[in-house]
């Protein structure tokens, strides 16, 4: 067995990977690993990562090859990769696209080179339901109704299915991107990576191209993308967003980036049902009944219209009832737009097979160090438990300590220190419990925006955020999606909605974009030292570590010195390893 004592990786049988963080190659692995494996654990020194079916499918459906990631596993690792690992990577690899579903004379087919595996599918107990017989040439024959249904059953099955099936067009809407826009003040044109974007989303043109999942961190333009997308298709598009402030932001972007008209376009809210050519909706809407026993009356909205495109903002938070009605509709072309594809109940496997693969990524470093994002930086204050509320937890049941943890009233004097260290900034202090935030709203005489806070309230506050009227602003979970609020550099986050790595990256994302004259943003996570607060907060901070972020560990002591920087140090042109191009890269 060969031994490469400088390598950072360690490849076990299980699959699991082992990476050493202090290693010189670190990064470089870390890079890799993140198009085909998942992060399970980030400690300081050894960060576990894991390879899965769905992540080499996602691999696979993005044009990654067996050989990519055998060579980079044999490159990177210090021993001798496992052959059964090898044999796994190439069988995985090979399953994604061995069945597709075609469209044929009117008819729906599984098609398959492999004549054993048909059969087998046409004799499995779940899968032999969802099929209408045999075709002559030897396909099986897929009731239409059935399209999502056997996508999701193909990949429980262990073979996804890659789908040429087509899209119905949709009623035409011609929408072109204005070349007068402007973006923070300069001429809007899209980015590379943008271009990029659309290009591979759409690759296939009208016959096949359309469905999957575009990942870019918050800053980043996803709705630029999305603007993009719909100029490309040309229809009716429905735009599914996680609030009403989201999807007014929607409304704002299209009728500033775009020449859709405002007739044309209908807010389908809690407060309008208007039903146009393009219409911006919220999960919340679509997800209300009467009663638990009644079905879903806004799920009729997705037939309301010859829809040619269904856009999934913030994919990754689509609830389990809206899965259902999309595994009716997978005739129309699906856009999922998200920062991550990771899902705290364990379904990314529906959003897979039922919005479409990851089409395209970019690591938030790159984009970073492109100028694209801020820079951020990012710091993990430990705080001790006084002795009187340490007993109060030791007693707690289970469920009741991550509370009392997460409002020690110690992390107020922290707060008070950063408050004061970032007086010149534009500061949000972000946490789970209404009444921890209510205090540290009336300690700082600061607006507190809440779930209950009407819509027109949080949209002026938001207003005078982004005018300078307000320096900071006290939120809870509501403003951890689709908010833009540019000129926001500093986030403390006190408490948090349990170990949620997606919540803790959608919170960063507050904070990324660009900044005027290379300010540097800061997110700082306050947590209770030895307690389920630093346990949950290790486990917020997985998906921002693959990303390539990483947390300080500051105690409560420490702070009162701490000297925060404030703008990055250095900038130099750098060759990017994709194009060749030029970037200005901001370095630390």
């Amino acid at each position: 067995m060969s031994y490469n004592p400088d390598n950072p990786l360690v490849v076990q049988s299980d699959k699991s990977v082992l990476l050493e963080v202090d290693n010189p190659r670190y990064e470089e692995a870390r890079d890799a690993l993140a198009r085909f494996a998942e992060l399970e654990k980030s400690p300081e020194h050894i960060h576990t990562y894991r390879i899965t079916p769905l992540s080499l499918w996602n691999a696979a459906a993005a044009g990654l090859t067996a050989d990519f990631v055998v060579g980079a596993l044999e490159r990177l690792g210090k021993y001798d990769l496992p052959g059964n690992v090898r044999v796994d990577v190439v069988d995985y690899v090979s399953r994604y696209g061995r069945v597709k579903l075609i469209k044929e004379e009117g008819q729906l087919l599984l098609v398959s080179e492999d004549r054993a595996l048909l059969a087998e599918i046409a004799h499995h107990r779940r899968l032999a339901p969802l099929l209408e017989g045999a075709h002559p040439a030897g396909a099986l024959i897929v009731n239409p109704a059935q399209r999502g249904h056997i996508k999701q059953a193909l990949v429980q099955f262990g073979y996804p299915a890659e789908d040429l099936a087509g899209y119905v067009s949709g009623t035409p809407l011609a929408v072109g991107l204005r070349a007068d826009a402007t973006l923070s003040g300069t001429p809007f044109e899209l980015r590379a990576y943008q271009q990029e974007a659309i290009a591979v989303f759409h690759a296939g043109g009208t016959a096949h191209g359309g469905s999957g999942v575009i990942a870019l961190p918050c800053g980043a333009g996803k709705t630029i993308v999305g603007l993009g997308i719909m100029s490309r298709l040309g229809c009716n598009t429905l735009i599914l967003t996680p609030s009403i402030v989201a999807a007014r932001q929607w409304i704002h972007e299209i009728v500033d980036k775009t020449d859709v008209t405002p007739d044309l376009i209908g807010e389908y809210s809690g407060e309008r049902k208007e039903i146009r050519p393009v219409t911006v909706t919220t999960y919340q809407v679509l997800t209300y009944r009467p009663a638990r026993s009644e079905d879903f009356p806004h799920f009729a909205l997705f037939d309301e219209r010859d829809w040619g495109l269904i856009i999934y903002d913030e994919v990754h938070l689509l609830p389990a009832p809206v899965f259902r009605v999309t595994a009716q509709i997978q005739a129309r072309r699906r856009l999922g737009l998200t920062a991550t594809l990771v899902r705290e109940d364990g379904r990314e496997s529906d959003v897979f097979s039922l919005i479409g693969p990851k089409k395209f990524d970019m690591p938030w470093r790159d984009l970073e160090r492109q100028g694209w994002i801020a820079t951020a930086e990012c710091h993990e204050v430990r705080i001790r438990m006084p002795d009187e509320r340490r007993l109060s937890y030791a007693v707690a049941e289970e469920r009741e300590k991550y509370r009392i943890a997460a409002e020690n009233p110690l992390k107020l004097s922290v707060l008070d220190q950063l408050v004061e260290k970032h007086a010149e900034d534009q500061m949000l202090i972000i946490g789970q419990y209404i009444d921890q935030l209510q205090e540290i709203a009336e300690r700082y005489q600061a607006p507190l925006l809440m779930g209950k806070t009407p819509t027109v309230e949080r949209e002026r506050l938001y207003a005078a955020f982004r005018e300078g009227e307000i320096r900071l602003l006290v939120v809870s979970k509501v403003a951890n999606f689709s908010i833009d609020l540019p000129d926001a550099s500093v986030a403390v986050q006190v408490s948090g909605t349990f170990g949620s790595r997606q919540e803790e990256a959608q919170r960063l994302g507050r904070i990324l974009r660009p900044k005027r004259n290379g300010l540097l943003a800061h997110f700082y996570t306050l947590v209770t030292r030895d307690t389920r607060d630093q346990e949950f907060a290790a486990n917020r901070q997985m998906f921002l570590t693959e990303q390539g972020y990483r947390y300080d560990i500051l105690y409560e002591d420490e702070i009162a010195e701490f000297r925060p920087a404030t703008v990055v140090a250095q900038a130099r042109m750098v060759d990017d390893e994709r194009d060749g191009k030029g970037f200005l890269r901001l370095l630390k």
